[in-house]
Parts: C-alpha cells; sequence; structure tokens
C-alpha cells in the first residue's frame, strides 16, 4: 500500500456518511491496542464554533512548555496528514500507510466511517509516539462523536449554535447536552456558553458528573486592547494571574473567549505564564490557517472557513470595524448544500459587498446557481464563476489596490485557494 493507495481507501469511507454511535470506532482501537488510554493529558473539545481556536492555542502552549503535544483536528485544508499532529509536525505518511494496513479489513467489515478511521489512526500514532497532553476536536456534537472514547482531563465547550440540526437537535438546549456529554467524571470544564437555555445542559452534566465548571467572562476576564488585521493584543486576568499585552496572531475580536479559554485551562494545568504567552504568539505554527487570514494585498484579500451563520456574523462584525479602509468590497462564496446559505448571505450583506459564487470542491457542495438566486433575491449584486481559483484570480486582476476581497464559507474552498498558491 502506498500513500495514495492509503487515502484511495479512506476518501471513499465518506460514503457511509455521519453515522453517529461509538461501537466502530471502538472496534477499531481494541484492533490497535486501545490507545485512547495512552493519550497522556487530554483535552477534549467541542462547540459550534470557535473549538479550533482553542484547539490550536493550547496546542501551541503545551508545546511552548516543552511538552510532548499531540493535536487531532478537522477538517484538513490542503493534505490529510495537517489532522494529526505531534508538536505541529504532521503524521509521516508512511505511518499512515502502515496504520491504514492493520485497520483496513476492520474497516471493510464493520462499515466505518471517514471520521472513526482517522480518529483511530490518529490516537494510536499518539500512543505509540508517548505523547505528553493531547489536544483532541470533536467532529460534529459530543455524545456520539467518535473521539468520545477518551477520558479527559479538561473539556472545553466553546461555543453552542444552529449547525447539524438533523442530528444534534433542533433547539439551543439540545444541542447543549448533545456537546456536554463530552464531560466525564472528575474532568474541569471550561466554556464561554452564556445563554441560559444553552448553559443549562452543561450545568447539569457538570455537576452530575461532579467537574468543577469555570466560565469565561466569570472566572477570567478578557479587555482587548488593541486589534487590526492580523493581530488582537489582550490583557486576561483570572482569579489567581494576570496575562498583560498577549499578542495574538489573529483577526477578529471573537477569537478573544476561544484564547480566553485555552489560557484557563492552561493554568489549571500548571503552566508558567511566560509559557502561556509564547504559546499564544507561536499560535500559527500549529498549522491553524485561513481564520481570516491575510494572504494578499493591493487589494487586501482575505481567506476565511466561516461557514454558518453564527460564525459569519462573528466574522462581518470583525470586518465592519475595518470596512471603512477600503473602496470595493467583494466576497467569493462557496458554500456546502447543508448550511443555511440565506442566513450566510444575509450576513454578508451588511459588508456592502459585490459576491462572486462558486461551487466548493466537494460533491456536498451548493449549487452555484442556488447561490446566485439567493444573493438576487436578497437584493445582493453577484456573478456566477466555475471555482474559487478563477474567482480570486480574476478579481486580483480586476480590483482596486484600495479594495477588499473575503474568500470564506466552506473548508473545502480555503483548501483548494490554499493549494493553489494563488
Amino acid at each position: 500500500m502506498t500513500y495514495q493507495d492509503a487515502l484511495d481507501f479512506l476518501y471513499p469511507l465518506h460514503r457511509f456518511g455521519i453515522k453517529p454511535g461509538l461501537e466502530r470506532v471502538l472496534a477499531l482501537l481494541d484492533l490497535l491496542g486501545a490507545p485512547q488510554k495512552r493519550l497522556g493529558q487530554v483535552v477534549h473539545i467541542a462547540g459550534t464554533n470557535g473549538k479550533g481556536t482553542v484547539a490550536a492555542s493550547l496546542a501551541s502552549i503545551f508545546q511552548a512548555s516543552g511538552r510532548k503535544t499531540a493535536l487531532y483536528t478537522s477538517p484538513h485544508l490542503v493534505d490529510f496528514t495537517e489532522r494529526i499532529r505531534i508538536n505541529g509536525v504532521q503524521i509521516p505518511r508512511d505511518r499512515v500507510v502502515y496504520y491504514c494496513s492493520l485497520l483496513q479489513r476492520a474497516v471493510i467489515d464493520n462499515h466505518s466511517t471517514f471520521f472513526e478511521a482517522t480518529t483511530a489512526i490518529a490516537f494510536a500514532w499518539f500512543a505509540d509516539e508517548g505523547v505528553d497532553v493531547s489536544i483532541i476536536e470533536t467532529g460534529m456534537g459530543g455524545r456520539l462523536d467518535a473521539t468520545n472514547v477518551v477520558d479527559s482531563d479538561y473539556v472545553v465547550i466553546s461555543s453552542i449554535g444552529f449547525d447539524h440540526t438533523e442530528w444534534l437537535g433542533g433547539t439551543l438546549a439540545l444541542i447543549a447536552a448533545e456537546k456536554a456529554a463530552i464531560i466525564k467524571k472528575g474532568c474541569r470544564v471550561f466554556t464561554a456558553v452564556s445563554d441560559p437555555e444553552s448553559l443549562l445542559p452543561i450545568q447539569k452534566m457538570a455537576s452530575w458528573c461532579d467537574a468543577p465548571l469555570l466560565s469565561a467572562g466569570n472566572d477570567a476576564v478578557c479587555r482587548v486592547s488593541a486589534r487590526e488585521p492580523g493581530m488582537i493584543e489582550m490583557d486576561i486576568s483570572t482569579a489567581l494571574q494576570r496575562y498583560p499585552v498577549l499578542k495574538v496572531p489573529l483577526t477578529g475580536f471573537f477569537h478573544a473567549s476561544n484564547v480566553t479559554l485555552a489560557v484557563m485551562v492552561a493554568e489549571s494545568a500548571g503552566i508558567a505564564a511566560e509559557h502561556i504567552s509564547l504559546g499564544i504568539e507561536r499560535l500559527l505554527q500549529t498549522g491553524y490557517r485561513a481564520r481570516l487570514e491575510k494572504i494578499g494585498v493591493l487589494p487586501t484579500v482575505l481567506l476565511d472557513v466561516s461557514h454558518n451563520p453564527d460564525g459569519m456574523r462573528e466574522t462581518v462584525n470583525t470586518l465592519c470595524l475595518f470596512r471603512h479602509r477600503y473602496n470595493q468590497a467583494w466576497v467569493v462564496l462557496g458554500l456546502a448544500s447543508d448550511k443555511d446559505a440565506r442566513a450566510v448571505v444575509r450576513e454578508l450583506l451588511r459588508l456592502n459587498a459585490s459576491f462572486v459564487v462558486v461551487a466548493i470542491p466537494s460533491e456536498r457542495s451548493a449549487p452555484s446557481e442556488l447561490l446566485y438566486s439567493l444573493c438576487q433575491e436578497e437584493g445582493a449584486e453577484a456573478t456566477v464563476s466555475s471555482n474559487g481559483r478563477e474567482a480570486l484570480a480574476s478579481l486580483r486582476a480586476t480590483a482596486g489596490k484600495d479594495d477588499l476581497i473575503l474568500v470564506t464559507g466552506s473548508f473545502y474552498l480555503a483548501g483548494d485557494i490554499i493549494a493553489s498558491g494563488i
């Protein structure tokens, strides 16, 4: 088996779709010697938005403290190996081949999903490499997510919003309950959720598990002192410590609560203030990309992966602070078919932008014709382009140097842009 053979085996597993449940992933892990029990300290992260920021921040902080740090996130942008990292280094391709070879027959026999197989590979590599700490991001939800086989020391629930409602439920309370189910007996829980409907299920599960619950905003206070595209400066105070002038290489005030959660977990884990500060500054070394990332100037080009109404609202809120600096704004938009496209478009309308709608490179893409119709119905100027690469290249050639181009809506779209080197 070559690396390409491994990918050709893994990617078609998407045909099994989303199949909540833990029995299939446990069968794969048993075959590998139960690596989920050998992951060092475990930080398990769930949330509708923000969990990637928390995960990357924590991975960078733990690494700065000298601990061998595993990071498991999804999806990837360009290459499969981005999902599975130790100290920022992606899993070697030959290790992917090795674990695929071990798992192939069981995956076929059990009709395992792509995410289940990937989770088993990640946990096996982390355990075999003897990591000190594992930062594990859920794929979707929590209770029946394939990652919910770990015995976590720390649980983070970053936010609760409407996404994947067909699986998680149609109310915030139901969605919160699904995500809160990753809380384990005796762990420590951290959340930025404040809405009472969403917070109550988290409080109930934490209480039932005898798990102390700490809240960003109550148990830690964050003040943003400066913000520019590509940089936030903030001051975080907890009951034990003040962390002044934290320099976060990200764009957007909405990241503040996620960085605050990471600082709270790191403090609870006994990490020194200087390592917390250093880790935050080195955040991008974890491979964290395409969160309002500036990838071009004259015109300014920002690449973003916001893909649901809540996430897009925060993205637009941030850009509205800087909108006056630019003449014309352009949005290259591609979405998956299961997203609330109309609500996303309505958020983006606040930028007073012209749209170029595209299909994303996925079988789950929303048709560009549908996005075009939605834009027109909402009163936005829009055109259709065949793909994101073509749309961005065309805009870069025709837009003014004082214009803003935002490429957003999907990890698939962002990954395609990064792979193209445009």
